[in-house]
């Protein structure tokens, strides 16, 4: 969920689409505040290049509160984990693995739509 003010949007879509989708529908979200369950590291990289003020995250990776940090995000949270978990639990969230050696959101963005092209 994005807030700022009486703007308010929410999404159904599971992962980092609605990050995506909202902006390439010419949503601008500069200056909202954000609040998900879960924020890995490929997220982050969409709240930072859509400039979100302040985020909110039930569990958030060590990667994604780092890249939230740098790029002067308030951040809260009330579980850290070293990286997000695939939704079966059986390794770790494909997003996470596909830009966990990535520093730049610019180039994060171009993994993160190709990871979601192959999945």
């Amino acid at each position: 969920m994005l807030v700022s003010g009486e703007s308010v949007y929410t999404s159904n879509e599971r992962g980092v689409k609605p990050l995506l989708n909202w902006p390439q529908n010419g949503i601008d979200l500069k200056g909202h505040y954000a609040a998900d369950k879960v924020v890995g590291k490929a997220a982050a990289f969409l709240y930072v290049l859509i400039g979100v003020k302040e985020e909110y995250a039930t569990v958030i990776s060590k990667s994604a509160l780092t890249v939230l940090q740098e790029h002067g995000i308030l951040m809260s949270y009330n579980i850290l984990v070293e990286m997000i978990r695939n939704r079966s639990g059986t390794g770790y969230c494909p997003m996470e693995q596909a830009t966990k050696d990535i520093s730049d959101p610019c180039e994060g963005l171009d993994v993160i739509k190709e990871t979601l092209e192959k999945l």
